[in-house]
């Protein structure tokens, strides 16, 4: 199979599990909110808080995905069986972290100032994620494993299968019956932990019975901790899993500081922020993918190939960003009236898409730029320009244009200019990533290879 055929297959595979996956959320939300409005507030909440988390643990998961595909291009099969039950002592000092965060959100609460006759059912949801935490944590590392071995295929399956259940359980945990009393949003909670032990299962007994996993000796006893290759793992892992947290807060403290603007603000951004993540999930995909074959290629030690295929990458990404991008601003208020029949939310919306069709071709490829710099293990860099360019100057720049005012113009009180600010930044972003991703194809070329990943 070509790799154009291969990436795209592959691309599109990721695609649909990645909807599924957004699909529990936007469930969840439609369920809590047709139960009450106290159970979607504290659903909004506690959803914000768990994402910030889990986005931020599961990206030092994700980040492992080069070193265990360049293992495979230099047909090294039972180190990556070594390599994958190491991983599971990466798993249980990120567990200890991400539960008690969840068991203790105390300070969070405070900091996020949560009123106090809310605080006790958003403590009580994240308080069952916590439970919920290990499963979808190694179900992660089955989801990473199987996209270094370009097989996500049986990921989507089990995440198609998974939403299936999702959506009843949840239906019947929050508003109750058959002898269970209604829990609200926590019933979402309970619905998510019942799924990713299902998940768990199912991929445990995958990799049980696959013959896709005999050549890596999964099973054969846990070594000692590697303390090498755990720290090469926190090396790549932690400011990768930084540099998602970065992304997020980025789009939650933006949402926090506009809603001081008023309903309308607030509810026209949040159909932005929607049509936004949902336009990630295509390039994010394209970005697993693309990412698992060019450190394929760099463990082959072929980076020509490796090069090929990142030009391949970027001009997908670029087409893919530039249709998308020219659909949303031709049918942005179509878009904006199918999440609200209010008029001047549809109008400002409409507006705030066109921000975000810009947005998103920046986006598209800032997410491949950032996946591939992994395969040539460079993560600090990525990580100082998301925090200095998106705190900085998308945050920073925005409040003070709203708010504030910028060389002599007034504050423009206006949604918009967190957008202009985000847009400006995420493309600052975005070359400064294509710049170094240039560099390190050249700097591979000259060295034959540049490995990630020791013996």
């Amino acid at each position: 199979m070509s790799e154009f055929r291969l990436i795209s297959r592959d691309t599109a595979t990721i695609w649909v599990g990645q909807l599924a996956v957004m699909a529990f959320g936007v469930a969840d939300t439609l369920i809590a909110g047709r139960h009450s409005d106290a159970a979607l507030a504290a659903l909004s909440v506690g959803s914000a808080l768990y994402i910030s988390v889990y986005v931020a643990l599961m990206g030092i998961v994700q980040a492992l995905l080069p070193i265990w595909a360049e293992m495979l291009g230099a047909q090294r099969h039972e180190a990556v069986g070594r390599s994958l039950r190491q991983s599971l002592y990466l798993c249980a000092f990120i567990a200890a972290a991400g539960i008690g965060v969840l068991l203790f959100p105390g300070p969070l609460l405070r900091w996020a100032q949560v009123p106090e006759l809310m605080q006790g059912e958003v403590q009580r949801y994240l308080t069952v994620l916590a439970f919920a935490f290990v499963p979808a944590l190694l179900f992660r590392i089955y989801t990473t494993f199987n996209q270094s071995l370009g097989k996500p295929r049986l990921v989507t399956w089990l995440q198609l299968a998974a939403l299936l259940i999702k959506v009843p359980l949840s239906v019947w945990l929050v508003g109750g019956g058959g002898g269970v009393d209604a829990m609200g949003a926590v019933g979402c909670a309970w619905a998510t932990l019942v799924v990713n032990y299902v998940l768990l299962a199912l991929a445990v007994a995958m990799l049980r019975t696959q013959d896709i996993y005999r050549p890596f000796a999964l099973w054969r006893r846990l070594e000692r901790p590697d303390w090498h290759q755990l720290r090469h793992f926190a090396r790549m892992g932690v400011p990768s899993g930084l540099a998602y947290l970065v992304e997020v807060t980025s789009f939650t403290l933006m949402a926090l500081f506009i809603a001081r603007l008023g309903t309308v603000a607030s509810a026209s951004h949040q159909i932005a922020a929607s049509v936004a993540a949902v336009l990630y999930m295509l390039p994010l995909s394209l970005a697993v993918a693309c990412s698992a074959r060019v450190s394929f290629w760099l463990g082959a030690g072929r980076p020509d190939h490796a090069k090929r295929v990142i030009l391949m990458g970027l001009r997908l990404a670029a087409l893919a960003a530039l249709v998308l991008s020219a659909i949303v601003s031709v049918a942005g208020k179509m878009i904006a009236s199918g999440y609200s029949g209010n008029r001047e939310i549809v109008a400002l919306a409409s507006a705030l898409l066109v921000w975000v069709a810009l947005y998103h071709v920046a986006d598209a490829f800032q997410v491949l730029c950032a996946f591939l710099l992994r395969c040539y293990g460079i993560t600090l860099a990525p990580l100082v320009l998301y925090g200095v360019l998106l705190w900085g100057l998308g945050l920073l720049g925005g409040y003070r244009l709203a708010y504030v005012g910028v060389a002599g113009r007034a504050a423009s009180q206006s949604a918009g200019s967190f957008w202009a600010a985000s847009t400006l930044a995420i493309g600052l972003v975005a070359a400064g990533l294509l710049g170094l991703l240039w560099r390190a194809m050249r700097h591979s070329q000259q060295n034959e290879a540049i490995p990630i990943q020791s013996a």
